[in-house]
C-alpha cells in the first residue's frame, strides 16, 4: 500500500517539478541584460520636458549674455582709463563717473538721461539663476517655502542670534562686559523699504513678510554683541546720512565809506573768467566792466545777469 501511494505522489510531483524549471529558466533568461562592448558605457537616458528644456535655456542665455556684458565692461573701463591717463587696475567707479561727465557734458536737467557707464549689474535686472536640474528638482533647500531667499535670509539671522546668545552667557560666565566703543552703531541708517528688499532678495513679499523681517533684524540689532554680524546687518540698510563738503566763508571787507563787500575771484562761465563783488547796503545796480548790461550783446545773458540780483533780494 505504501509502495503504491508513493508511486503515485512522485507521478504527482515530478510534473509539478519540470514546469517550475521551465519557468525558473525562462525567467533567468529573460532577466539577462547582454554585454556591453568592451571600453563603452551606455549612459542612462534622462527624460527631460520641454518646458524644462525651454527654462534651462532661458537661464543659460541670460548668464552668457551677462558674461559678455560684463567683459565689454571691463574693456571699456581700460579704454576709458587710458584716455584719462590712469591706471586701469585703480581705476574706480567714481573716476568713471568723473570722466564720463567730462568727456560728455550735458546740461539736462533729468540725471538718469545723461550718460553713464556702469557694470551691467546696475543696468540690468538681476535674475534667478536656474532654481532646476534636468531632471526637474529644486536645487535650493527652501525652494518649497515660495521665498527660499527670504527665509534663508531669516534662518541665517535666527542662527546669529542663537550664536550671539551662546557668546553672551560665555562672557558673563567669565564676568567680562561688552565693549561700548565696538556697539554697533546705526543711527545714520535704516532698513531696507519693501520693494528695495524684494529686489535684493529678487522675491516678492507680502507685507506680513516684511513685518516679519522688520521686527528679526532689530532684535538682532538689539544684542549686545552684534557687532560680530556687523556685515550681514548693513547689507539690509541703506545709509541715509551723506558727508557733505564743508566750504570756508569768506569773511566781510568794508571800503573807505564803511560799506561791506565780498569778492570772489576766478568765476567760471563757460570760457570766461571773472572776479565778482557784491556790496551791502547796494543800490540795485550792475556794472560789467565799468558799463551797464549793455555790455552783453545777447540778450539772454543781460537777462540771466539782470535776474541774478534777485537772489540776494529779501
Amino acid at each position: 500500500m505504501l509502495s503504491q501511494q508513493f508511486s503515485k505522489y512522485h507521478l504527482l510531483i515530478t510534473p509539478l517539478k519540470n514546469r517550475f524549471k521551465e519557468y525558473l529558466s525562462k525567467s533567468l533568461c529573460s532577466s539577462v541584460v547582454p554585454d556591453a562592448p568592451s571600453g563603452s558605457i551606455q549612459p542612462q537616458k534622462k527624460n527631460v520636458s520641454k518646458a524644462m528644456k525651454a527654462y534651462l535655456q532661458r537661464a543659460e542665455e541670460h548668464e552668457a549674455f551677462m558674461n559678455q556684458e560684463r567683459h565689454e565692461f571691463q574693456l571699456g573701463k581700460r579704454h576709458l582709463a587710458n584716455m584719462m591717463g590712469e591706471n586701469p587696475d585703480t581705476f574706480t567707479q567714481e573716476d568713471i563717473n568723473n570722466a564720463i561727465e567730462y568727456l560728455f557734458p550735458s546740461g539736462l536737467y533729468d540725471k538718469t538721461a545723461r550718460p553713464i557707464m556702469k557694470p551691467p549689474e546696475d543696468i540690468f535686472p538681476q535674475r534667478k539663476a536656474a532654481e532646476f536640474n534636468e531632471m526637474g528638482r529644486p536645487h535650493h533647500y527652501l525652494f518649497y517655502t515660495g521665498n527660499p531667499n527670504y527665509y534663508k535670509m531669516l534662518y541665517d539671522a535666527v542662527e546669529y542670534m542663537n550664536s550671539l546668545i551662546k557668546f553672551e552667557d560665555t562672557m558673563i560666565r567669565k564676568n567680562l562686559k561688552p565693549d561700548e566703543n565696538l556697539a554697533l552703531e546705526l543711527s545714520g541708517f535704516q532698513l531696507l523699504e519693501k520693494q528695495e528688499l524684494e529686489n535684493k532678495l529678487m522675491e516678492e513679499i507680502s507685507d506680513k513678510q516684511y513685518e516679519a523681517f522688520a521686527i528679526t533684524m532689530e532684535r538682532l540689532c538689539h544684542f549686545p554683541y552684534s557687532y560680530r554680524f556687523k556685515d550681514f546687518i548693513l547689507s539690509y540698510r541703506k545709509l541715509l546720512m551723506r558727508q557733505s563738503e564743508s566750504h570756508e566763508i569768506p569773511k566781510l571787507q568794508y571800503d573807505k565809506d564803511g560799506r561791506a563787500y565780498i569778492t570772489t575771484y576766478e568765476c567760471l562761465r563757460k570760457r570766461a573768467r571773472g572776479h565778482v563783488t557784491l556790496r551791502s547796503p547796494g543800490v540795485g545796480e550792475v556794472s560789467v566792466n565799468g558799463q551797464d548790461l549793455n555790455y552783453f550783446k545777447d540778450r539772454q545773458s543781460r537777462e540771466q545777469v539782470s535776474l541774478l540780483k534777485f537772489c540776494f533780494v529779501g
